[in-house]
């Protein structure tokens, strides 16, 4: 059974958007899009109607982290 994640992993979401997007610089992306490849993620298993912008901001902040720390 793979790893599974929800809206609360901040962190690990910005990881694994991370590993799967290395080529996307977090901030250029808006909420509706990001909404969508983390909704797509494998082991992603929120509730797609439970995110609100204090979660997707958090989580872009995580994801940003990662992709300055892959620099």
């Amino acid at each position: 059974m793979p790893f599974e994640f929800g809206w609360e992993d901040a962190e690990e979401i910005g990881i694994q958007l991370q590993e799967k997007h290395p080529e996307i610089e977090p901030l250029s992306v808006r909420f509706t899009d990001m909404h969508k490849l983390i909704t797509e993620l494998p082991g992603f298993n929120g509730d797609p109607a439970k995110s609100n912008e204090g979660i997707l901001e958090a989580i872009q902040m995580a994801w940003l982290e990662e992709y300055n720390d892959a620099k």
